[in-house]
Order: C-alpha cells, then sequence, then structure tokens
C-alpha cells in the first residue's frame, strides 16, 4: 500500500451502506483501478463505519481529500487502523462467478484465500463461488479473503452479499 491514503467518517452506521457510499464515491471521484476502498469498524462512544481510500499518487490524494471536504465530509489524513475491509481494490471487477483460487489470486490485489478454521494451504485449483461479493481483509500487510466450504467441494466467501439480520424471525 502507499502512503496516499485518507479517512471519511461520514457516521454510517451499517457495511451495506457504506459498501454503497464507497462506490458512490469511487464514481463520483473518478479512482482508477489501482486504487482501494476500505471499510473500518469505529468503537466507542459513537459505533460507526469508517471509509479509507488508498490512491496511487498524491496529486490524486491531494483531489480526492479536497473534493470530499467540499462534499462537508470529514476527512482526515491516513487510515483508521491496519485491518480495513476492502470493497474496492485492482481486480475485484473480474471476481465474478466461479473461479478457482489461482485466478483470484491471479486477477486481483488478494494475496491470500484462506478456509475458517483451517491450516492447511488450499490448493489452486480450488473453485470458489463469489456470489460478486468477495470482501477480503487486510491482515498484517496482506489482503486476505476468508472463505468457507460449500456444497460440491467448492468454497465462499465468508462474508455473504445479503446476511439475515440477527433475530430478524423474532
Amino acid at each position: 500500500m502507499t502512503p496516499y491514503a485518507l479517512t471519511v467518517d461520514a457516521g454510517v452506521k451499517d457495511l451495506r451502506a457504506a459498501d454503497h457510499l464507497i462506490h458512490l464515491l469511487a464514481a463520483e471521484l473518478a479512482l482508477p483501478e489501482s486504487a482501494f476502498g476500505c471499510t473500518h469498524l469505529v468503537r466507542g462512544d459513537r459505533p460507526r463505519v469508517a471509509l479509507s481510500f488508498t490512491l496511487p499518487s498524491e496529486p490524486l490524494l491531494r483531489t480526492a481529500r479536497e473534493r470530499l471536504t467540499a462534499g462537508e465530509y470529514e476527512v482526515s489524513p491516513g487510515v483508521p487502523d491496519a485491518a480495513g475491509r476492502a470493497v474496492i481494490y485492482p481486480g475485484v471487477s473480474s471476481l465474478t462467478g466461479t473461479l478457482t483460487i489461482a485466478d483470484v489470486l491471479a486477477r486481483s490485489a488478494i494475496d491470500r484465500v484462506t478456509v475458517l478454521g483451517a491450516a492447511e494451504e488450499l490448493p489452486p485449483h480450488t473453485r470458489l463461488v463469489t456470489w460478486d461479493h468477495v470482501r477480503p481483509q487486510w491482515q498484517d500487510g496482506e489482503l486476505v479473503l476468508t472463505a468457507m466450504p460449500a456444497v460440491g467441494g467448492t468454497l465462499v466467501p465468508f462474508e455473504v452479499p445479503a446476511p439475515t439480520p440477527c433475530c430478524a424471525d423474532h
């Protein structure tokens, strides 16, 4: 990652709204494919989801900061933490349908795919059903996608695109 990063605090309360805002702002700012847009859970007195953008150049960072500040967003330098959840990143648009782990790693900025609760490395031919919703997280400087076993020996991303809220049936 580059040092050209900023955080946007828009007071967003949930991940779906944060994902939508990241896509909206990335389009408005005409961010290049090499940009990263992540979510970060902020705890404390005012729990919320902050956004971060990591950009490939200082001029692009300056322009983004000016435009976001003019849009009345709270903008600060850097990222809130090192464990952001990536929503936009190089290659994300190519992660659709069913792909092999080798394809995921070759087509995107994702460095590694792990299976929840498993220690062994995945064979490159293992198939991942993406659901067109692939949200890796930064872990120790690597972009890591956590997956879980699914039907037919495939994997699916741990984060589902439309989760059922806790206690939805009560």
